[in-house]
């Protein structure tokens, strides 16, 4: 089977369940910078070990769920309206609970250092930097999801919880961080 298929040539994308858009169109750009997003987190968690057959270890595991979940979000804002019957829970639509993981998640780990209560410089590990660069390309994708997200999608609520998951996850591995007042 070839990669290529030529299909796109003339500037259209094919969607889930059929359909063809303009690939600079709402939905091709809501999903591509979400697949960015994916790709950004699958840097940091890259960072988690040491050589490729080392254990990702507990933060490799929670980046790795999350890139899962980018598949079905991926999915969901890759399928026209008409076809959002035939999305699946959990597999290709957004649900309720996958938001309330990641908020589980933001909890069970800020319980587990104390989190700065003022903006921080970015940049104390490395890890914590890949983080926060994989956090703004999350905003980015969640503010090309809105125009493209329909009114009961769960997306743009699991993209906001995920930036404040990956921001948590960087002041973790940071361990201290630097106030932005005490630069000088």
């Amino acid at each position: 089977m070839k990669i290529y298929t030529r299909k796109g040539d003339d500037g259209t994308t094919g969607l889930l369940f059929g359909g063809r858009v303009a690939k600079d169109g709402l939905a091709p750009t809501a999903y591509g910078s979400v697949d960015e997003a994916q790709a950004a987190i699958g840097v940091a968690r890259a960072e988690t070990r040491a050589d490729p057959g080392d254990s990702p270890g507990e933060l490799g595991e929670i980046l790795l769920g999350v890139e899962r979940d980018l598949w079905v979000l991926m999915a969901e804002m890759a399928t026209e309206p008409d076809n959002r019957h035939k999305l699946t829970a959990g597999q290709s639509l957004v649900t309720p609970e996958m938001v309330s993981a990641l908020e589980q998640l933001i909890d069970e780990v800020s319980g587990s250092f104390e989190p700065p209560t003022e903006f921080v410089v970015p940049g104390q590990t490395r890890t914590a930097a890949l983080l926060d660069v994989a956090r703004t390309v999350v905003r980015r994708a969640e503010r090309d999801c809105v125009p493209a997200a329909q009114p009961d999608s769960q997306c743009l609520p699991y993209l906001n919880r995920l930036s404040d998951l990956l921001w948590t996850l960087a002041r973790w591995q940071e361990g201290t961080s630097i106030a932005t007042r005490d630069v000088h």
